[in-house]
């Protein structure tokens, strides 16, 4: 469904007109929905896995402390890893409170 912004406008120019034929029919709405969704969907999968790293990495240290490997290395690749992902996750959750923020102060 094509708008006639040259009615909003107050504007007769045939440019305008055109422009207003040519614009896209589909709703905004699905587009933001959709859109919405797989951000979300991206986020959660990004939050399981850090937990998914964090377990790995407090299991390798239970079974280092009581002696069921003596592999330090999968230790501490477990550990680094469960780090970087923690430190990502925390860059994203204070990036997006950030934006909310900004987006809140924003006068309509």
């Amino acid at each position: 469904m094509a708008i006639d912004i040259t009615a909003l406008y107050n504007v007769s120019s045939g440019a305008i007109k055109e422009a207003a034929k040519a614009a896209p029919t589909t709703k905004a709405d699905t587009y933001t929905d959709t859109s919405f969704n797989n951000f979300l969907d991206t986020a959660i999968d990004n939050i399981n896995t850090t937990n998914s790293y964090l377990s790995d990495a407090e299991n390798e240290e239970i079974k280092w402390a009581l002696g069921e490997t003596e592999n330090t290395h999968d230790l501490s690749i477990a550990l680094q890893k469960a780090s970087t992902a923690l430190q990502y996750t925390v860059v994203i959750r204070d990036k997006l409170l950030e934006a909310y923020k900004e987006i809140m102060q924003m006068q309509i």
